[in-house]
């Protein structure tokens, strides 16, 4: 039986070893520590759990739903899962259907016209109104076998990403937990948490927010990596070690909210800022993967979770945030 460090694991299924360790924490899959092995290793069993867990993922199932399946030898349980998970995207394809059918309507009413300079004015004609009102749900029909490839594709054209916001981070003051080797993220946020608890921040800055990146990132050369979290500080607040402060210059950024620990969204953004979009372009730095170029993610409610002791849960949301400007006019 052949063992696969998280790092192996990780670059095979192009999934991060942050998920990964999730996954581990919630019960979907595990890993050993084996003689021989710096880190922890996967066995067969938990590879072909991964393996199912991906494709339940790209269908849409919720890991809560997943862990139901993966822990029940029951079939029943995964057919009235799916069952629930059709019904809700039956409403959804019937909704999407209506709006198709409406817009169609619309386009072959208005290029029939022959006065190209016609006012648009929806509410006046009567023609529209009543047929938008008496306009039946449209079946849509699929074939009844889809491969594997179709999962894919389907996936891929489902994460072309519409609600990205622009914001602005203003400069500010920051205390830094940095951690270098085996779950870098966990450490990183212990060492964060014990600051949050002894200079009682939440009751000093209860609007303080917590940003995080790699630092540096994995690569295939050096499954070693570190995880680097900030949290927003009142310029004067005195800071000991393991802790630094530091000055955050601020800036422009593409923002995507995600739900832990969905990290594959990254590639999304990352599409929509340099291939997706007319007006913005990527403003990251070259940095050779120390800093994760400059991309943030920001652990919304942190702060909060952190003094009322919250578990991590996938109810703990995330931007994603990634440095852009203006394109310039060329």
């Amino acid at each position: 039986m052949e063992l696969k460090t998280i790092s192996e694991v990780s670059k095979t299924f192009s999934i991060s070893t942050r998920t990964l360790r999730y996954y581990e924490q919630i019960g979907l899959i595990s890993s050993t520590k084996k003689d021989g092995y710096a880190y922890r290793v996967y066995e067969e069993s938990s590879i072909l759990s991964l393996q199912q867990i991906i494709i339940l993922r790209k269908l849409r199932i919720s890991l809560k739903q997943i862990k139901d399946i993966l822990t029940n030898h029951d079939a029943i349980i995964a057919i009235e899962i799916f069952k629930k998970n059709v019904s809700e995207l039956n409403e959804e394809i019937t909704s999407l259907s209506t709006i198709k059918a409406i817009l169609n309507i619309l386009i072959e009413k208005l290029q029939n016209n022959g006065n190209v300079k016609l006012k648009f004015n929806l509410l006046n004609d009567n023609s529209i109104l009543n047929i938008i009102d008496s306009l039946s749900a449209q079946k849509n029909n699929f074939r009844e076998k889809k491969s594997m490839e179709d999962l894919n594709r389907a996936s891929e054209s489902l994460s072309t990403l519409k609600n990205v916001r622009i914001i602005h981070l203003p400069p500010c003051t920051v205390a830094a937990s940095h951690y270098i080797g085996e779950s870098p993220e966990d450490n990183a946020k212990k060492q964060l948490e014990k600051f949050l608890k002894d200079s009682n921040l939440y009751q000093i800055k209860p609007d303080a927010r917590v940003f995080g990146f790699n630092h540096p990132n994995p690569s295939s050369e050096n499954s070693v990596y570190g995880y680097e979290l900030w949290v927003t500080i009142p310029e004067d607040m005195e800071i000991t070690a393991p802790i630094e402060k530091k000055k955050f210059k601020g800036g422009l950024y593409a923002a995507h909210s995600i739900v832990f620990p969905n990290f594959h969204e990254w590639e999304w953004l990352g599409n929509w800022v340099n291939v997706d979009n007319p007006k913005y372009e990527s403003n990251s730095i070259d940095d050779g993967g120390e800093f994760m170029s400059g991309l943030l993610e920001e652990h919304i409610n942190y702060v909060y979770y952190a003094n009322l002791n919250w578990p991590e849960s996938d109810e703990h949301q995330l931007d994603l945030l990634y440095p852009v400007k203006l394109k310039e006019n060329k």
